[in-house]
């Protein structure tokens, strides 16, 4: 990362998923999250499912492990999102750019992740 916010230990709610050239803006039910620990672990939202996953922080690349996932069926928009979440995360290495509260990862075929931080509590 840019060295001037922190990746891990914040609550980041996904904004927007583009992958495969399509844009989804995500479902206001569900509540797609994600939370990177400093520990090596990363959990959240798919917008249905929760999921878990192992991720290794190096600089501004974030790898993440296979996703762990309950099996949960929701309404197709939230499941359209979910997909392309999951198919941008899992077993992906990403690069972060996070500043002003927002986080980007983007994968090495362009597909990106739109992030911003959650207020606090």
């Amino acid at each position: 990362m840019d060295g001037s916010e922190p990746v891990t230990g914040v609550e980041w709610r996904v904004e927007r998923v583009a992958v495969g050239g399509e844009s989804l803006a995500a479902p206001a039910a569900g509540s797609p999250s994600l939370r990177i620990g400093a520990d090596g672990s990363a959990s959240g939202n798919l917008g249905c499912n929760r999921f878990s996953a192992r991720v290794g922080v190096h600089g501004d690349r974030i790898a993440f492990g296979a996703l762990r996932t309950t099996k949960m069926a929701c309404d197709p928009v939230r499941m359209t999102f979910e997909r392309a979440l999951a198919r941008a995360l899992d077993g992906q290495t990403l690069t972060g750019t996070a500043e002003h509260g927002r986080l980007t990862l983007t994968t090495g075929h362009g597909d990106r992740v739109h992030l911003t931080r959650d207020a606090p509590e």
